[in-house]
């Protein structure tokens, strides 16, 4: 649900949901923008240091942003946000993205794999150059069936803050 900076809660955590990795999709997302030997080529793949096919880090990020937008979208139907007749007056925006940071991939993705994506609110900022906006950042992860992670960073988002007409509320 659209918020307020201020009415974020830090250690907030959104559980995104399990993603099954296709082996199918991966190859054809590295095909078109990652082609390295261990993501479209299973001979190749098993002589490198990865024993077999692996997803591209970035697959793993794009699915982490399907799954978020699918969250989005949902508690946006939910809350009826953003809609003319949600009522009267300011309604919180989010985004875009000032970027990324600390992305890592420490461990492999392999076809089959179950990924549980989450992000936790971590920290706000109230942006210099934009005092009626914030940045809400999160630290974002991929967890698979084994207790491993598979993906990490720390997500920003822009975020209105609260207008003075309704501080306090």
């Amino acid at each position: 649900m659209a918020q307020w900076l201020e009415d974020m809660e830090l250690g907030n955590r959104i559980e995104l949901g399990p993603w099954t990795m296709d082996r199918a999709e991966m190859i054809a997302f590295a095909q078109k923008f990652d082609p390295q030997p261990f993501h479209i080529d299973e001979a190749a793949a098993a002589r490198s240091h990865f024993g077999g096919i692996t997803a591209s880090g970035w697959f793993t990020v794009a699915c982490w942003m399907r799954a978020m937008m699918h969250h989005r979208q949902q508690q946006a139907e939910k809350y009826n946000v953003l809609k003319p007749e949600s009522g009267p007056g300011p309604k919180p925006m989010a985004g875009p993205s000032p970027g990324f940071l600390d992305m890592r991939w420490p461990t492999p993705v392999r076809p089959g794999d179950v990924i549980r994506f989450s992000a936790t609110a971590s920290e706000k900022v109230v942006m210099k150059s934009r005092p009626e906006w914030g940045i809400i950042r999160s630290v974002n992860e991929g967890i698979n069936q084994n207790g491993e992670t598979v993906l990490h960073f720390i997500g920003q988002g822009m975020v209105m803050r609260k207008p003075p007409e309704l501080a306090g509320q």
